[in-house]
């Protein structure tokens, strides 16, 4: 199992990449992690406050050389979570993915080769396997990508990439798909912290179409533990699935979330379907499970912990709902979807 004591982790002042390396700082006290974020709308500084005094942290761009210069001095491991990553905002504009999520990737593993790092890691998705509606059948690791929205083809193509860069130049990589993904820190553009926070203040709860979408939703923690354990013990040139083996539908998330919150089910409310809406995910984890990878979380005591972080942290979403980017992203995308 490899080892590794300085780590730089991109992206980690969002949703995923800030509770990994919450995570990471328990597991492996020993850690220097470096942190670079570009700090945009979905990163959030408040998401790393209570760590602040335990890491480095690099305000930068992956798609920028210096930066990642700069950043990545000295690791011997890089995480890349740093992402374009609402499905949403791709179908308004994907320029901002490709330069994200494509072309950050290949500077980053330039950067990660120059340096002699000894692990690449990048964070993908389950997305990329595209829609499994009307099948029961589940992901699997060699199943041919077959992306439906920008944000997913972004994506698939940086794993294409990251797949090359070790077999063209000998970089040690390996990859993760998880699948939809919640807990505390989570962006409120999302449909369990949207929806979350939404019920607290008595707004309707937007489900695309008839509600019937299908995620296989897994607790952040979970997600984290998954990561650090293929960053680990994973095989190079490997992709791992991450998924809780969960399978959940829109409508039963909206209801659940009114439950635990006491508020009337009629704040649930079918809007227009978005374009292209994949209505079945899910994957089979096998693979990491081999590794000896277990989810902890089940979705209602999971969910009932999310929820319940929202509400003692109101002063933290609040402020982000309050920001200009969540504003001009509701009205544009909700407000004439009803």
């Amino acid at each position: 199992m490899a080892e590794f004591k300085r780590v730089l982790v991109t992206g980690a002042a969002g949703f995923i990449g800030s509770n990994y390396v919450h995570w990471a700082l328990r597991k492996h006290p020993d850690w220097k992690i470096t942190v670079l974020d570009k700090l945009t709308y979905a990163g959030n500084l408040d998401n790393l406050a209570a760590v602040a005094d335990r890491i480095t942290f690099v305000q930068g761009d992956i798609a920028e050389p210096h930066d990642v210069a700069k950043a990545i001095q000295g690791a011997e491991a890089v995480l890349n979570f740093a992402a374009e990553s609402h499905v949403d905002r791709s179908l308004l504009d994907p320029a901002p993915f490709v330069r994200t999520n494509v072309e950050g990737a290949v500077i980053l593993m330039d950067a990660a080769r120059r340096a002699g790092v000894k692990r690449f890691l990048q964070v993908s998705t389950d997305e990329v396997y595209g829609d499994l509606a009307g099948t029961d059948r589940h992901s699997l690791e060699g199943d041919n990508p077959a992306p439906r929205s920008p944000y997913a083809a972004t994506k698939a193509a940086a794993e294409h990439l990251v797949m090359s860069y070790g077999i063209s130049y000998g970089l040690d990589v390996v990859l993760t798909r998880g699948s939809n993904t919640y807990g505390p820190y989570q962006y409120p553009e999302k449909i369990i912290p949207l929806f979350i926070t939404n019920a607290i203040e008595d707004k309707p709860l937007p489900l695309y179409g008839d509600g019937s979408a299908v995620r296989d939703y897994l607790h952040v923690e979970d997600h984290a533990s998954g990561i650090d354990l293929v960053l680990h013990a994973g095989a190079a040139r490997q992709a791992y699935n991450l998924g809780a083996r969960l399978e959940v539908n829109g409508r039963q998330v909206a209801h659940d979330i009114l439950d635990l919150l006491k508020k009337p089910q009629t704040l649930a409310q079918f809007v227009t379907d978005r374009p292209g809406h994949d209505y079945r995910y899910s994957v089979d984890p096998s693979k990491a499970e081999a590794l000896g990878w277990r989810r902890e979380w089940d979705f209602p005591r999971g969910l009932a912990q999310t929820v319940q972080w929202y509400v003692q942290n109101e002063r933290w979403w609040r402020k982000v709902k309050e920001q200009q980017a969540f504003r001009k992203h509701e009205k544009s995308w909700y407000a004439d979807r009803k």
